[in-house]
């Protein structure tokens, strides 16, 4: 455990000793965004919110870090955290700088928008501003095996798109409208964070993605590096990177739940495992 003296004392030690060493807290954020089930978590503000709130509280601390590789989901849990790193970064009037590995999109291009700098790799992915959803028809299988569907409602859109029944175009163009308010948030968001963006170039916000390197030119994000070199560069080699450990609970927690009354079906957790691979594969990863 290291020594820490009282500020009147520093005066007694050699001078290379004095300085105190610029501190950095570091927190991770990797997956799915709301891929969420009883064998796996992914980012949500209820996962990442005690994170957050320890790598703000750091004593001592010049900076927060924010390590991003997502390649997006949920909107609303992606707002929540972005809303939640600016309130933080409010309150203790702090720098945050967002890093990109593999791949900042959609919702992940979203939580890195929360800080006042993005850094990504040459290679990394950014953008994706757009919204998606997707799902599937079973409605002829059902048929053909000579299954009925049974649903009883109160209220005509309450089964809207059920993947069971012919697909209602009055629920496509209600599920349209729905993504484009949920689209002009999220274009409102960047345009708001993101001055840099030249509004007279190529339109950043039809979904499509970019290299680090194409973002840089189309101001999406602000330099081109890696965590560990950037903020050397920023803060001195004698910087210390604190990373912030997300709380996983203890090993038979988890396997309580996985095993829990009630818990999802093998089929389901497979079918959520083929929909977090999806986003994934979207970019190639």
């Amino acid at each position: 455990m290291p020594l820490t003296l009282p500020a009147r004392l520093r005066p007694l030690l050699p001078k290379r000793w004095r300085r105190a060493r610029p501190r950095v807290a570091v927190i991770r954020l990797s997956g799915a965004i709301g891929a969420v089930s009883p064998f796996r978590a992914g980012l949500s503000i209820a996962g990442v919110a005690a994170s957050l709130e320890r790598a703000f509280a750091m004593k001592g601390i010049v900076a927060v870090a924010l390590v991003i590789n997502s390649p997006g989901g949920s909107p609303a849990q992606s707002h929540l955290i972005h809303r939640r790193i600016r309130a933080l970064a409010a309150e203790k009037s702090l720098p945050v700088i967002a890093f990109v590995e593999d791949v900042a999109a959609s919702g992940g291009y979203m939580i890195a928008c929360a800080a006042d700098e993005i850094v990504a790799d040459a290679t990394s992915l950014i953008g994706s501003i757009g919204v998606v959803s997707a799902g599937f028809g079973f409605d002829r299988l059902i048929d053909r095996i000579g299954i009925d569907r049974r649903v009883h409602t109160q209220g005509e859109s309450k089964a809207m798109l059920d993947p069971f029944r012919p697909e209602d175009p009055d629920d496509v163009l209600r599920l349209k409208a729905i993504q484009a308010d949920v689209q002009d948030l999220f274009i409102t968001l960047v345009k708001g964070r993101r001055p840099t963006i030249d509004a007279g170039g190529e339109n950043p916000f039809t979904g499509a993605v970019w290299t680090g390197r194409q973002a840089l030119r189309l101001g999406l994000i602000d330099a081109l590096g890696d965590a560990r070199s950037t903020l050397r560069e920023r803060y001195g080699d004698r910087v210390e990177l604190r990373f912030v450990a997300e709380k996983q609970g203890s090993l038979v927690a988890r396997l309580l739940r996985r095993t829990a009354p009630g818990s999802t079906s093998l089929a389901a957790e497979a079918l959520a495992a083929v929909e977090d691979r999806a986003l994934w594969a979207r970019y190639g990863l």
